[in-house]
């Protein structure tokens, strides 16, 4: 039985160390990555197959952050799983630190260097395919952003993917509206994705991305379909979980300072303990 309680408090908690490191480092992207929190919440604790302390087991689930942007949140995520020590994360954004503004793979966990966004998908599908081919029962989890959906190379990587069949790809999208110069339905709209990735073939399914219980659940119906790749697209709120910062295109970029970072601790931390029944 998944303790979704649980994994609703340690979403809370990486949430509030998210907004630590972006603050400390004067850098980082901190609406997308609290929008996504709850997507690598779920995957990470209940859905992936992965060993922290073999993260090269060849048999391993493989994650693609596509939106590398959204780092922070993956970094504090594989910290809190065991693949580094907490006090790394203090080093984020420093001379030195393995800890830079998109994921590499000088970080433990990380699968592939991304940041420019549209690749994340065609390396995804050349992974599942390279599973299917040397018959490994892994499987690729790619994550996007829903601007990103604007790249001419996601649609290419969509085609080769329902060609293919590629059953063991599994692509969620970050909808949470908003891109850096704005509304993602002002700057490109996204009003049929599902129908884009149906026409490549793909089945697709729509849950809520900040739902700790919808997304249990979807990650627990895979596969799907037998002989199709599989999107997500996962509603999210920009900014979750921090009542200034949702749905504020401003804070695709920004930074809370130290009043900012005290307030949206203490908001994060009534949430906790209202999951606790505290309130």
């Amino acid at each position: 039985m998944v303790d979704i309680k649980a994994l609703k408090i340690e979403a809370i908690e990486i949430r509030k160390r998210t907004l630590e490191i972006i603050h400390n480092a004067s850098s980082g992207h901190t609406g997308g990555s609290l929008s996504s929190i709850d997507i690598l919440v779920a995957l990470y604790y209940n859905t992936l197959k992965i060993d922290p302390k073999n993260p090269n087991w060849p048999e391993r689930d493989r994650f693609i952050m596509s939106k590398g942007h959204s780092v922070e949140g993956l970094y504090c995520v594989l910290s809190r799983f065991g693949f580094f020590p907490d006090n790394i994360l203090d080093t984020y954004g420093k001379f030195n630190s393995i800890l830079f503004g998109h994921p590499t793979r000088y970080v433990p966990g990380v699968e592939l260097n991304t940041g420019s966004l549209g690749h994340g998908l065609s390396v995804g599908v050349g992974l599942a395919l390279a599973a299917k081919r040397q018959n490994l029962s892994f499987r690729t989890f790619v994550l996007m952003g829903d601007g990103e959906q604007g790249e001419g190379s996601i649609m290419e990587a969509a085609l080769s993917a329902g060609h293919y069949k590629l059953d063991n790809l599994v692509a969620i999208i970050d909808r949470n509206m908003l891109q850096i110069s704005g509304p993602t339905e002002e700057v490109m709209t996204m009003a049929h994705l599902k129908e884009r990735y149906e026409a490549c073939g793909w089945v697709t399914m729509g849950c809520d991305g900040n739902s700790m219980e919808e997304l249990v659940e979807t990650f627990g119906k895979l596969p799907f379909g037998k002989g199709k790749p599989i999107l997500i697209i996962a509603k999210t709120v920009k900014g979750r979980g921090v009542s200034f910062i949702e749905n504020k295109v401003a804070w695709h970029h920004k930074v809370p300072n130290s009043k900012q970072l005290e307030e949206a601790i203490g908001e994060l931390n009534l949430k906790k303990e209202e999951i606790n029944g505290k309130k």
